[in-house]
């Protein structure tokens, strides 16, 4: 299956643009090796045994129409998180790379927010996919899959927020896969002019798979000078699921981004998040949160790139493991040499339930400006036995003081995040898992 993935790519048509960019990324792909762990971006996680030809390469031959999906034809589990009494200024649900339901609130529809699927967009809007698509600063590290991810591209949205148009509402995008021996790659790009504001959902689901699949998903913000704008990504995959995902977040001068990163399925996960402060006043709030167990295997890599001066960026990763589940974080603040009065901090805590487990942490710094403020941290340490004695002989069951350590543990990092209703149902998720 050498030129399984372009071949098929071939035969689905669909706007000029896309083909182009997908023929060029094939190109790329097919000439960069597989990332090893001799390269210490990759020294932790092993990527020998993945093969993504194997896979049967999933794509909306649809050519970006959006289908009727009745609710009966909904998985269950996908209903539930619809189900919410949450208000949403936009909805969005992909099956398999397919998009089966959209709807966009009137009244954003009324201000010219454009919220679609890629290929419809390419062909009604395409001087927005010219601009931004596919066009962040990607490290070499991210290279390889990044270039298959463009070219293997099954689906995905572009968000479109005019200036000073604001969004009250999350718009939640849920995608769904169904099955074993697969690979979908979906793409996010959400455009923010200036002064606008919204937030944005991508929940990634499934069922515990009987074998093998593949997710690749990229994600491209764009802010514009004084906006704002929250990005939540939620990973809740079964058993069975190999996930990367490739975010990438541009903040002009004034423009506020807050993401946030939640991992708690997939057999392993890799994320790497990078935000680039590219004009004065721009700020950018990382968090993230993963709970692993069995033999999961999480892997964060992170950038706060400040490329210009009076920027700030704050980046508080926590992630809990038990069984044999391990975890890598490696984060860096790169400070550009006109990037003078910048603010960074970044920290990393990990907590172990087990002894089998393994958390890895590498923050660092790259300074080559001289006036600024920037500090890291990072600690990796087991449950504190005088709390966990403490609580058990208060009556409470060893699971039950877990429990509660555990969310302790992870209540400064829920706590900021900007939805309630997505804050409780992860809190819902993390308590199923702990088996409380």
């Amino acid at each position: 299956m050498a030129d399984g993935i372009m071949t098929r790519t071939e035969t689905v048509g669909g706007p000029e643009l896309l083909a182009e960019k997908r023929q060029a990324a094939w190109e790329e792909y097919r000439s960069l090796p597989m990332p090893t762990r001799k390269s210490e971006e990759w020294r932790y996680t092993d990527l020998r045994k993945l093969d993504p030809e194997a896979f049967e390469q999933l794509i909306d031959s649809t050519g970006g129409s959006v289908g009727a999906l009745a609710s009966d034809d909904i998985p269950g589990a996908v209903r539930d998180v619809l189900s919410e009494s949450a208000t949403r200024g936009g909805t969005m649900i992909e099956i398999d790379g397919a998009v089966g339901r959209l709807e966009l609130d009137a009244r954003a529809a009324e201000a010219g927010v454009v919220f679609g699927p890629i290929a419809q967009v390419a062909m009604e809007r395409p001087e927005l996919l010219d601009r931004f698509l596919f066009s962040s600063d990607v490290a070499p590290m991210e290279r390889k899959l990044w270039s298959l991810h463009v070219a293997a591209l099954s689906g995905g949205y572009v968000l479109h927020v005019p200036q000073n148009v604001r969004i009250d509402d999350p718009v939640h995008v849920v995608r769904w896969l169904s099955r074993a021996g697969v690979m979908v790659s979906t793409h996010s790009l959400i455009i923010v002019e200036r002064g606008a504001q919204v937030t944005v959902i991508d929940e990634f689901m499934s069922a515990d798979l009987d074998g093998e699949a593949l997710s690749l998903n990229g994600v491209e913000v764009f802010g514009g000078d004084g906006s704002l704008v929250n990005y939540l990504a939620l990973q809740r995959f079964g058993a069975g699921v190999k996930h990367f995902s490739m975010q990438h977040a541009n903040t002009p001068r004034d423009c506020t981004l807050n993401s946030f990163n939640v991992s708690l399925g997939a057999d392993l996960a890799r994320c790497d998040v990078t935000s680039h402060l590219l004009g004065p006043g721009s700020d950018s709030e990382m968090l993230a949160l993963w709970f692993g167990g069995r033999h999961q295997h999480f892997d964060y890599h992170t950038l706060q790139h400040h490329a210009a001066p009076h920027a700030r960026s704050d980046l508080l990763f926590k992630g809990a493991l038990t069984d044999s589940a391990k975890s890598v974080f490696r984060g860096l603040i790169r400070v550009d040499k006109g990037a003078q009065l910048t603010d960074a901090y970044q920290t990393n805590r990990n907590l172990l339930l087990s002894d089998d487990s393994q958390a890895t942490t590498l923050p660092s710094l790259e300074i080559a400006a001289d006036d600024v403020k920037c500090s890291h941290g990072a600690t990796v340490g087991q449950v504190d036995a005088h709390q966990l004695f403490y609580l058990t002989s208060r009556g409470l069951t060893r699971a039950q003081a877990e429990r509660l350590l555990v969310f302790g543990f992870f209540g400064e990092v829920l706590a900021r995040m900007p939805v309630d209703s997505v804050r409780e149902r992860m809190t819902d998720a993390i308590e199923r898992k702990i088996g409380i």
